[in-house]
């Protein structure tokens, strides 16, 4: 009998990363959202690489050794700390802008898509929905990210950055329960239980993470500053951007935005 066919391993994996942060009071309980130093949303992305990972591994650490090992690039503060810390990965906040450059330049020279969810940071969602917690928030944005995918593979392996409590396997299996949830909700049956493996890394130990990253810059750049202009190099790449509380643009699902109905500096939050 005949082996059965294993599928690529890159039709299973998906790589997940965050933009933003989830502060919302400062000091005597004052809301600080859109401050200094405070994001005015939160964004969960996720990567789907479309080819072989390794050689797609190799690429970015190829791009990261040759920033590293760069003479222009050897009085940048941003790469040596990181080159004396951890040793050099792509992050970009932190970049310049030639890094950033070449960052996306290899991003479209790679086979793969991209979607996010981002939340406004609305108090009255984040203190009743999600009880006050950073974590909460983390797991129903992941469910909005999963709810289309948990009948799909009898295996699904989800490689996400760390990030504190709101990515241990507590939170994020709650994240996933929240995902089968909706799926019944709509389709009025329970999904397959499939397996679902929450592989969680840092930066440094899984390369792709980095292009993850890149693409949450990108549009958290667009949604901060109304800043299209790094969202519109690599947004034949991004599948879907759910825009979960633009309440709106909810009739005829115009909060989601594509290829097709891409966002603009129109996105911008106030």
């Amino acid at each position: 009998m005949a082996e059965e066919k294993k599928e690529p391993t890159w039709k299973y994996h998906r790589f997940l990363d965050e933009a933003g942060d989830t502060t919302f009071y400062g000091k005597g309980n004052a809301l600080v959202v859109g401050q200094e130093g405070v994001s005015k949303c939160f964004i969960l992305g996720m990567l789907n690489v479309k080819e072989p990972l390794e050689p797609v591994r190799e690429r970015v650490r190829a791009l990261q050794s040759a920033i590293a090992n760069d003479p222009y690039y050897r009085d940048v503060p941003s790469i040596q700390k990181k080159i004396n810390k951890f040793g050099y990965y792509l992050h970009a906040k932190d970049d310049i802008p030639e890094v950033r450059k070449q960052g996306f330049e290899l991003i479209m020279a790679t086979k793969c898509s991209f979607q996010a969810v981002v939340a406004r940071k609305v108090p009255k969602h984040f203190d009743g929905k999600h009880k006050g917690s950073s974590a909460e928030l983390y797991a129903d944005l992941l469910s909005h990210l999963l709810k289309d995918k948990v009948h799909k593979y009898p295996r699904f392996v989800l490689n996400i950055s760390q990030r504190g409590n709101t990515t241990s396997h507590t939170n994020l299996t709650r994240g996933l329960e929240l995902a089968r949830e909706r799926y019944a909700r709509k389709h009025f049956e329970a999904p397959v239980q499939n397996e679902f493996v929450f592989n969680v890394q840092t930066p440094t130990t899984e390369p792709l993470l980095n292009l993850a990253d890149y693409f949450c810059w990108a549009v958290q750049r667009v949604f901060e500053r109304g800043e299209i202009r790094y969202y519109d190099f690599v947004k034949e790449r991004v599948s879907t951007v759910l825009d979960l509380y633009d309440v709106d643009n909810y009739k005829g699902f115009q909060n989601y935005y594509g290829p097709k109905h891409p966002l603009t500096s129109a996105n911008k939050l106030p």
